[in-house]
């Protein structure tokens, strides 16, 4: 266990005896004069002896005081150095968790143009499906999908999660020379699905007032996450549950097709962008933070017209 003085009695004897002035230290450390005189007076009672002779004017350094300001200032030098070090490795980094999702389908796609934008900050982005403890440090910034109910951090929505079923034209094309007509909701339950124990597929089923009695005759691959069931789907496996946004460029480029223009309500389940309130204003963040929501913006406006465009063909 460390024997020392209050740390503030200390930073305030070090502040005025280099600048040997105690209106001069007050300045400095946002004090007011006499707050600085009691911390002095105090550290002088703690040792025993005094650390300066007041003088009208100037604070001159008893010989202990002199003794003591070297190894002090030294001491603080290096606190300030490894706080400053930290300061510019922290600001040099941003580190970013997200879904796999997320990530895959748009973002992974994007950042490149916030990285020519800040050529001074180093990008590192993990992706997961579990929560990430931001307060502990372990990210900067996280995008999650839910309904927004994280306790503690500041969040702005991105993207909501409608999801619609879509296929690979060649998938569609099969099915429905098999059915001899195009295909309709109710055909689904025959039809291979992927990933069909997903709940948002009991939900989509319940909103095409169908029953799902036809559960255990629809088959097909089961993954993960949305990023492999999109693709996937482009490679003709099945029929996947899909959010539109994040696949506008191969719904306009015709890889793949909305069965249907009715998009699943999901009740509130989004895409966030999250962070601790108190780093609101960390220049990393905030620059990330503006990029982001701009960008987002543009995606869901050009992602609109594309998905109309190719509904309309």
């Amino acid at each position: 266990m460390r024997k020392l003085p209050p740390l503030t009695a200390i930073r305030a004897f070090e502040a005025a005896a280099r600048n040997e002035n105690f209106t001069a230290a007050a300045a400095e450390l946002g004090m007011t004069q006499a707050a600085v005189s009691y911390q002095v007076k105090a550290l002088e009672e703690r040792i025993g002896s005094p650390l300066f002779v007041r003088e009208k004017g100037r604070a001159r350094l008893t010989p202990l005081g002199q003794r003591l300001l070297p190894a002090l200032s030294q001491a603080f030098d290096a606190i300030e150095a490894a706080f400053e070090s930290n300061r510019a490795e922290d600001e040099s980094l941003l580190a970013i968790t997200t879904t796999v999702t997320f990530a895959n389908t748009w973002l992974a796609w994007c950042l490149g143009s916030f990285q020519i934008r800040h050529p001074d900050l180093a990008v590192r982005m993990s992706t997961g499906n579990e929560v990430v403890d931001l307060r502990a440090g372990d990210a900067d910034v996280g995008i999650r999908g839910g309904t927004g109910d994280w306790e503690g951090l500041e969040k702005h929505l991105l993207v909501r999660s409608d999801y619609t079923p879509m296929a690979s034209p060649g998938f569609i094309a099969q099915s429905e020379r098999s059915l001899g007509r195009k295909i309709e909701p109710k055909d689904l339950l025959e039809l291979n699905l992927i990933t069909p124990e997903d709940d948002w597929w009991v939900q989509w089923f319940a909103d095409s007032n169908l029953t799902a009695d036809g559960t255990a005759k629809r088959r097909g691959v089961r993954l993960d996450n949305q990023a492999n069931e999109g693709h996937a789907a482009m490679a003709g496996l099945g029929i996947a549950l899909l959010t539109p946004f994040f696949w506008q460029n191969d719904i306009a480029e015709g890889r793949l097709v909305m069965l249907f223009p009715k998009l699943l309500s999901t009740r509130g389940w989004s895409y966030w962008l999250v962070y601790p309130p108190e780093r609101r204003m960390v220049p990393k963040i905030k620059r990330f933070r503006e990029w982001l929501l701009t960008e987002i913006a543009k995606s869901r406006a050009m992602g609109t017209e594309k998905v109309r465009a190719a509904a309309a063909e």
